[in-house]
C-alpha cells in the first residue's frame, strides 16, 4: 500500500459520524476510498446523511499525525507488520461473514503464514480464573494446538494468556504452522496488560497480533467487547473454560452462535462462580467436554484427529487428594475428611502445591489440580 492510499483508507476510518456500514456503502459504490474524496456533496448525499457527507469533506483531525506514525510502522518491520483493508486478497475471508466487518486490520506477526480454513478454534474465558482454569486453558491449547489447530483468543490476563501459552507451546513441533492470534482491543503499537508484554512478542513470532483500532488507540473499555466478533469470526468454533454469568467471554460464545459455528464449554463446580456462565451455556445447548478429545470429535467437517488426550480421574491419587476431591475444600473440611493432625495435614498439603497438584484460592480453601 502507497502512502497516498494509506492516507485515504485512514481519512475514511477517521471521518466522525460516519461507521463502517456507510463506510462500507461508499466503498461499494465508489471504490477505493481515494474515490470517494473526490466525489461531489450531492452524489455523496444520496447515500449518506448530510452531516456525513459534510464531515466528508473534511479532513478528519489527528490525521496527518497518524498517517506519520502509521507509515513509519510499516516501514520499520515491513515483512512483519501490514495494513490490510476489506476488500484485499489477504483480508481473512471468514470475517467477511461477520457482522459489521472492519474496515482495516492491522496486523503484525508471522505474515508468511495463513489462517488456513477449517483449523481454528477460539479459546476464551475469564480474566481470574481457579488455578484449575489456568491449567485446563493451556493443556487444551497445547492439546488441539498440536492436533493443527490454530488457537485464537484475546491477550487478556487468565484464561485468554494461558491459552496463548499452550498454543506457543505446540508451535515447537510446527514451526511452519501459525500457532496463535492475538485478537487486541488497542493500537498494536500497545500491549494491554502491560504484564503480556514478553507474551506479546512471542506470539508475533509464531502467529499473528490483530487489531481494527489505529496506533495509539489506548486500552477502552468499549473496545473490549467489540473485539470479541473478531475472536468469533476468525475461528471455526468457540470453546469457554471458565466463566462468569457476566463474563465478555460469553458474548464470544454468542457471537459465534450467531454465525452458526461451534461453541463448546468445560463444566466445573457448582460452588466455583467462574463455572456459572460455562453451565449456562451448556444448558442453552453448548457441547460439554471435558478432554481436548471430545472437541476434536465434534470439530466442524471432522478435520481434525489426535489419540484420546488422558484425564488423571485421581483414581491413582494418593488419600489426601482422593480426600480433597475435585471441589474447592476448607481446611477444616479435610482434618474432617481425613482424620489427620494439623501438622501433618498442613505437612501434607505444602507437599502438594509444590508438586504443583493443589493451589491456594481465596477465602482460605483449596483446590486440587487436574491435569488433562
Amino acid at each position: 500500500m502507497e502512502r497516498d492510499e494509506l492516507g485515504a483508507w485512514l481519512r475514511l476510518t477517521l471521518t466522525p459520524g460516519l461507521g463502517n456500514e456507510s463506510a462500507r456503502r461508499l466503498l461499494s459504490a465508489f471504490g477505493l476510498p481515494a474515490a470517494i474524496f473526490e466525489q461531489a456533496p450531492a452524489a455523496l448525499q444520496q447515500l449518506l446523511k448530510p452531516a456525513q457527507a459534510q464531515a466528508l469533506q473534511r479532513e478528519p483531525d489527528g490525521l496527518a499525525t497518524l498517517l506519520d506514525s502509521t507509515w513509519t510502522w510499516l516501514q520499520e518491520a515491513p515483512r512483519q507488520r501490514a495494513l490490510v483493508p476489506l476488500g484485499d486478497a489477504r483480508y481473512p475471508v471468514s470475517l467477511l461473514d461477520i457482522e459489521d466487518p472492519p474496515l482495516l486490520l492491522y496486523l503484525t506477526g508471522r505474515l508468511d503464514l495463513a489462517l488456513a480454513p477449517g483449523h481454528s478454534l477460539a479459546i476464551v474465558g475469564s480474566r481470574n480464573p481457579t488455578p484449575q482454569g489456568v491449567l485446563n486453558a493451556r493443556h487444551f491449547a497445547q492439546a488441539l494446538g498440536q492436533a493443527g489447530l490454530t488457537i485464537v483468543s484475546g491477550l487478556a490476563l487468565g484464561v485468554d494468556g494461558a491459552a496463548h501459552e499452550g498454543a506457543l507451546a505446540a508451535a515447537a513441533r510446527a514451526p511452519d504452522r501459525l500457532a496463535t492470534v492475538a485478537v487486541v482491543g488497542t493500537g498494536l503499537d500497545r500491549v494491554y496488560p502491560k504484564s503480556h508484554h514478553a507474551l506479546a512478542h512471542r506470539i508475533s513470532e509464531h502467529g499473528w497480533m490483530v487489531s481494527e483500532y489505529p496506533l495509539g488507540t489506548p486500552p477502552l473499555a468499549a473496545n473490549f467487547p467489540r473485539r470479541n466478533r473478531l475472536i468469533a469470526g476468525l475461528s471455526n468454533a468457540t470453546l469457554v473454560v471458565e466463566a462468569a454469568l457476566q463474563s465478555g467471554s460469553l458474548i464470544t460464545a454468542r457471537l459465534a452462535a450467531e454465525q452458526g459455528k461451534d461453541v463448546f464449554a468445560i463444566p466445573g463446580s457448582i460452588h466455583a462462580t467462574q463455572s456459572r456462565g460455562c453451565h449456562a451455556l451448556i444448558r442453552q445447548g453448548a457441547k460439554l467436554v471435558e478432554s481436548a478429545q471430545d472437541v476434536l470429535e465434534e470439530w466442524p467437517g471432522s478435520a481434525t484427529s489426535v489419540a484420546p488426550v488422558a484425564v488423571d480421574t485421581g483414581e491413582d491419587a494418593n488419600p489426601l487428594l482422593q480426600a480433597m476431591g475435585l471441589d474447592p475444600v476448607s481446611l477444616d473440611a479435610l482434618l474432617e475428611r481425613t482424620g489427620m493432625d494439623i501438622s501433618a495435614l498442613q505437612a501434607g498439603l505444602m507437599a502438594l502445591e509444590l508438586a504443583g497438584q493443589v493451589a491456594r484460592l481465596p477465602g482460605g480453601l483449596l483446590q486440587r489440580l487436574v491435569r488433562a
